[in-house]
């Protein structure tokens, strides 16, 4: 039988971008000369919270300086949540007064050098994770830890990849974890800011208690993932409940693979070809891990799929075998 979700999944797309999420971008600019000028923001949200000149325009959104804290200016904007966006501030109204963001708080991917940050939540309540420093990693008196976990060997679940930890109280709805279209197929990630202190944390596929993963090896403490933080961290990339990286790097992923897609990249429709007739389950799933198609108890040796609604842009085809075992391609819809 085939199940194919797509119109529920573009019913809750659709839904969840007519919602807007307040979100506050705060900057600390201790012991730097503020511009006459002002401060301000630029970014890719720009347009989306009612900013007259499109996005990424550094005199359109300024930041108002905060009566607390002399140091901190501010802006709250209400923005579409479930989705990425890219900023940057900008000390005066020109864009060559940008800040130069390290390298551990930057996109990263393709030479891209803007902050970035994941809106998940339609709670009512205002996303803020802190006045973080003019050029630099965190807020005051606390430390970046950017996180990384290869899900390619995992049926991502619709809810997302999440991490917990006792920085956070172990919330696992709280830390959702993203897939960049330029990342290493099933690699996500998110950026907390912490105290200096020893942790404890584990992923997550999915965002309730029973959704964690079961570390196999020795890397564990009580049976969760550890480390100590003294200063901005970049962690290495492991595997969903493993110590290390997935045994099958992802510049190998489909060259051992039991299914082929051609033609790929197209416009229109792909045929996805089985090297046997063994039942399986097709899952297609966008780069966030959001279902867009699935196929149940398929016993065949190919099966179209067709671009219909889909939006362009990369897909993974996730094949779940009888005994458990699962191939993984990219599929680009131009």
């Amino acid at each position: 039988m085939k199940k194919n979700i797509l119109v529920g999944t573009a019913i809750l797309l659709a839904s969840s971008m007519s919602f807007a999420k307040k979100i506050k971008f705060s900057v600390d600019m201790a012991g730097i000369t503020i511009s006459p000028f002002g401060m301000h923001i630029t970014g890719d949200f720009q347009t989306l919270a009612g900013y007259a000149g499109g996005d990424w325009m550094p005199n359109n959104t300024p930041l108002t300086q905060e009566i607390s804290d002399t140091n901190i200016y501010s802006i709250i904007v209400d923005i579409p949540a479930f989705a990425k966006y890219e900023y940057k501030f900008v000390n005066g109204d020109q864009f060559y007064e940008a800040e130069f963001v390290p390298a551990e708080s930057r996109v990263g991917y393709n030479f891209n050098d803007n902050r970035w940050i994941y809106l998940d939540s339609l709670a009512d309540d205002t996303t803020f994770v802190g006045a973080i420093k003019f050029g630099g990693n965190a807020p005051a008196n606390l430390n970046l830890i950017r996180f990384y976990v290869n899900m390619q060997n995992e049926f991502v679940s619709p809810n997302g990849v999440h991490l917990a930890g006792d920085f956070q109280a172990w919330s696992t709805s709280k830390s959702i974890m993203y897939h960049f279209i330029d990342a290493p197929i099933g690699v996500y990630e998110v950026i907390e800011y912490v105290v200096p202190n020893t942790y404890q944390y584990k992923f997550y596929n999915g965002n309730t208690t029973g959704d964690d993963e079961t570390i196999a090896g020795g890397c564990t403490t009580g049976g969760n993932r550890s480390l100590t933080v003294t200063s901005d961290i970049v962690l290495n990339t492991v595997c969903f409940s493993a110590c290390s990286d997935c045994t099958t790097g992802t510049d190998e992923l489909g060259k051992n693979s039991l299914i082929s897609i051609y033609p790929n990249p197209t416009t229109n429709y792909a045929t996805i070809q089985f090297k046997n007739n063994d039942p399986k389950t097709v899952v297609i799933t966008d780069v966030n891990g959001k279902i867009v198609r699935e196929y149940d108890s398929i016993i065949l040796t190919s099966l179209q799929i067709r671009k219909d609604n889909l939006k362009a842009g990369i897909y993974f085809v996730n094949v779940r075998y009888a005994d458990s075992s699962l191939s993984k391609e990219k599929l680009i819809f131009q």
